[in-house]
């Protein structure tokens, strides 16, 4: 077997940091990436020396700004993204709640971006993070527009109970995509997280095909899913006519999201 390559452990050591565990100690790095002490320690002080990591005054690592800066230039995080804010700022605006954007990204939902108020009822969601496709929103779109092979795939399961309302049973979430695809619309409520609902729409590209989707979540208790319908699926529909004059150069590949090609997002 070859012996990892630099580069790979490199790479390992960053992907050790994890949403909720942002700060590591040495010893953790170690562990994670099950390097040698010796080695993850010349490779750390390496990466800190280059920005990539920054060391704090308890001995603790995290990301550093420079491997942020370099982030920030991933196709991802242009084109559909900056064209799909103005659209979710006027959402914002009319509903002072989250607001979230999303595409396909194999067999789950990638968050390109999302705005949250104040007072918005608290999410798990972070941009750059994954969704469930059979429990979100923004996830029952895109599985309800998907390839009918990714579509039986997801519903051939396990489909995982994440909150009290979680559909895990596949022929009650195969009625409720083809709701989805019926009214243009997608609603959850108490199935990601106990106390939140969801609204989503698709975004369509010239082809009529869906390249992404937009939502609003808002507390379960006081959301009325018939109400946010309509502003969610006219900022999606404005964002759609805006796309149509900016398609080759806005909608990310599966390459952008270092995915296989047979997971392009554009299901061409």
């Amino acid at each position: 077997m070859p012996r990892p390559s630099v580069a790979s452990r490199v790479f390992d050591i960053l992907t050790s940091f994890v949403p909720g565990e942002a700060r590591l100690t040495l010893t953790e790095i170690a562990g994670r990436t099950g390097l040698p002490l010796a080695t993850a320690h010349r490779l750390v002080r390496e990466l800190v020396r280059l920005g990539g990591l920054e060391r704090e005054e308890g001995g603790t690592y995290r990301i550093g700004v420079r491997l942020w800066e370099i982030g920030s230039l991933a196709p991802i995080r242009g084109g559909l993204r900056e064209l799909a804010m103005p659209f979710m700022e006027d959402l914002y605006e009319a509903t002072h709640e989250n607001i979230q954007l999303a595409v396909l990204a194999g067999t789950e939902a990638m968050v390109l971006e999302k705005i949250s108020g104040r007072r918005s009822v608290r999410i798990v969601t972070r941009v750059g993070g994954r969704l469930p496709l059979h429990a979100t929103g923004v996830g029952k779109v895109l599985l309800a527009y998907a390839p009918a092979t990714l579509r039986d795939a997801v519903l051939a399961g396990p489909l995982e109970r994440l909150a009290p309302r979680t559909i895990t049973g596949p022929a009650e979430l195969r009625s409720d995509l083809a709701l989805v695809t019926q009214r243009g619309w997608a609603a959850t409520r108490d199935e990601m997280t106990d106390g939140a609902m969801s609204v989503g729409a698709p975004v369509f590209g010239p082809e009529h095909q869906v390249v992404a989707a937009l939502s609003v979540v808002v507390d379960s208790r006081t959301g009325d899913p018939d109400r946010l319908a309509a502003p969610v699926r006219t900022a999606a529909r404005s964002l759609s006519r805006q796309l149509l004059d900016r398609w080759d150069r806005i909608v990310p590949t599966s390459a952008d999201l270092g995915l296989p090609p047979s997971e392009d997002l554009r299901f061409r």
